[in-house]
């Protein structure tokens, strides 16, 4: 399998960048007008106006994993994810994401991926969607498609992520949480489109290809520590 060549960011230094850049106006890369690899982003889900969250609270059904949920709040450090090659595919930073090309989401905040697989989510009974992995490493259910309408994926642009071992679709249709995530809510996946399955690149920071910042982690080397 070839290495991802795709650099993200350690998870204390993308946590400063992102507090800097709430405090003092401060960017990477918000002129470009489209998503590259090794960005760190928010993803909006138009329909139902919620980002795609993490945190380490796990299913108490299910997989048992990580949970992954849709939150209302703009301004929340946890819905901050990594766009990665696979571990099969290159992702040079800063290079232009595709639409038909598969990557990973890598939490920020915890190191693992967006992930699904065949077990029931727990509001919806549609396919739960989790995090998975350890420092950036999980498996080939962290993989995803950008699918989109042009030849790369596009910031303004309302897209959609298939899961590439089960075909299905990163979706919302309302469902909320009770305690302990207390109105969160449920991120699910379903076969079919829909305005439910549209997403679009808000908040964070866009890697152009001459940008390495000090002290940034590749997790091509899955043994490296922070």
């Amino acid at each position: 399998m070839g290495n991802l060549s795709c650099v993200v960011l350690p998870r204390f230094l993308a946590a400063l960048l992102l507090l800097l850049s709430w405090i003092f106006g401060l960017s990477l890369g918000t002129e470009l007008s489209f998503v590259t690899c090794g960005s760190v982003i928010k993803l909006l889900n138009i329909k139902h106006n919620v980002r795609l969250h993490s945190h380490d609270v796990r299913y108490g059904s299910g997989s048992g994993q990580q949970s992954v949920t849709g939150v209302a709040a703009v301004e929340d450090s946890n819905s901050y994810w990594s766009v990665r090659g696979t571990r099969d595919a290159l992702c040079h930073r800063g290079t232009p994401v595709k639409c038909g090309q598969t990557i990973r989401l890598t939490h920020v905040n915890t190191g693992r991926n967006l992930h699904s697989h065949y077990f029931a989510s727990p509001l919806s009974s549609n396919q739960e969607v989790s995090a998975f992995g350890e420092e950036g490493e999980g498996d080939h259910l962290d993989e995803w498609t950008v699918q989109c309408g042009g030849s790369v994926w596009r910031r303004e642009e309302a897209v959609r992520f298939r899961h590439k071992a089960t075909d299905a679709l990163l979706s919302v249709t309302g469902e909320q949480y009770g305690r302990p995530i207390h109105g969160q809510t449920e991120v699910h996946a379903m076969s079919s489109p829909s305005q439910h399955s549209l997403w679009k690149a808000m908040e964070g920071i866009f890697m152009k290809p001459s940008e390495s910042p000090p002290g940034s982690r590749d997790y091509s080397h899955p043994h490296t520590e922070f």
